[in-house]
């Protein structure tokens, strides 16, 4: 699926502390996207990949959601389907609602992850403890984030996110026993 990039102590040190994954999801979850039907229904392209490995994190201690500017039913139903333990649509500044997000499960901003791709997420990500973008991100997101993926939005870049964050914390071991398949 994508080869492990090399970390540095310092990032490694950073992925330590995070027990809380947000996402964005256009460009993140899916492709960006959008496709409409004559009647105005709204599709999108989710990667199963990126799904399965959610019960992981939260079995091994992470908290995982979901902030996006866009209010669309197909997404709150994917979000629904992955069994995150919140999501949040139509926000317009993210930066005020993951930090009371991150106040509500008593967390601190470096005890958080955010994957983001796109202008609107750029002030999360200057904030986290652990940014991360998506391959084809904005490259003014991706020269401001802590680890840009070998993916792309909606090809697995989350899940390539997750698989570091349980790797480095020593816990995608752990998680690859607990099915017998190590």
């Amino acid at each position: 699926m994508y080869k492990r990039q090399v970390l540095s102590e310092v990032l490694c040190a950073k992925i330590k502390k995070v027990k809380l994954l947000i996402t964005d999801v256009d460009g993140v979850l899916t492709d960006g996207g959008i496709i409409l039907d004559d009647v105005g229904m709204e599709y999108k392209r989710f990667q199963v990949k990126d799904g399965q490995i959610i019960p992981f994190l939260k079995k091994y201690g992470f908290t995982v959601g979901a902030v996006t500017g866009r209010d669309v039913a197909v997404v709150r139903q994917r979000c629904e389907q992955m069994n995150l333990d919140f999501h949040y649509h139509g926000v317009r500044n993210k930066l005020d609602l993951i930090v009371q997000v991150i106040k509500d499960f008593n967390l601190s901003l470096d005890q958080c992850a955010y994957i983001g791709d796109d202008i609107i997420d750029l002030d999360v990500l200057s904030k986290v403890g652990f940014s991360a973008a998506p391959k084809d991100a904005l490259p003014y997101v991706c020269s401001r984030v802590d680890f840009v993926c070998t993916l792309e939005g909606g090809k697995g870049a989350f899940r390539e996110v997750a698989d570091t964050l349980l790797e480095v914390q020593g816990k995608l071991s752990a998680a690859l026993h607990s099915l017998d398949i190590a």
